[in-house]
């Protein structure tokens, strides 16, 4: 995965995990892995787990919080 790939899907996963920030944890992290997994392709979803498993640079904390809860059961 390029770089300017990374920051885009790194960028736009922010800016949902912000949108869902000002509520609970529960709530925040249930909003945004939907959002994800209605809005996003299993390959976007795929990336975006691979740049959580190389230690999550630059990504807010809902976001790594959605995207774990979007991690297949096999890898949790």
């Amino acid at each position: 995965m390029t770089t300017g790939k990374t920051e885009k899907l790194v960028r736009m996963a922010n800016q949902i995990g912000a949108f869902y920030a000002a509520m609970t944890d529960p709530e925040a992290t249930s909003g945004a892995a939907s959002h994800l997994r209605a809005y996003w392709t299993p390959k976007m979803i795929q990336e975006l787990i691979a740049i959580v498993d190389a230690g999550c640079p630059g990504l807010n904390p809902t976001a790594v919080h959605a995207v774990e809860a979007l991690r297949p059961a096999s890898h949790a």
